[in-house]
């Protein structure tokens, strides 16, 4: 079940990186999409979150266990550190902090991406 949890988030983020969030930029006005996005990210970091720690609490796979719980400590850190951060930099134009924790919160998706698919096949075989 763990997996399949697991290749849920997968899906979500995979989803929201290609379908989302260029839609999102392309189409809406700036002011719009800046505020959908800030809507938008408290919960996608709380969901994914809250569904690698089920994940991790139901796995029988030690090495899935720790991973899940990796990844929802990184979706914790980018919800209650990142987030008001990056925000504070947008609203009062620091851009080159803002840029900073942009990136950073990317990388960090990234790897939960990448650590998330490990397991994921990991698991097939």
């Amino acid at each position: 079940m763990s997996q399949y949890i697991l290749s849920a988030v997968v899906g979500i983020m995979i989803f929201f990186t290609i379908a989302v969030a260029p839609t999102v930029f392309s189409v809406l006005p700036k002011e719009w999409s800046s505020a959908y996005v800030r809507k938008f990210f408290p919960k996608y970091y709380l969901i994914l979150g809250l569904l690698c720690f089920i994940a991790a609490l139901i796995s029988a796979d030690q090495m899935l266990t720790f991973g899940a719980y990796g990844c929802s400590g990184l979706f914790a850190f980018s919800l209650w550190v990142l987030t008001p951060r990056i925000n504070y930099a947008k609203d009062n134009n620091l851009k080159k902090r803002f840029g900073y924790l942009h990136g950073l919160s990317v990388v960090i998706n990234l790897i939960q991406l990448v650590v998330l698919i490990y397991l994921i096949l990991k698991g097939l075989n």
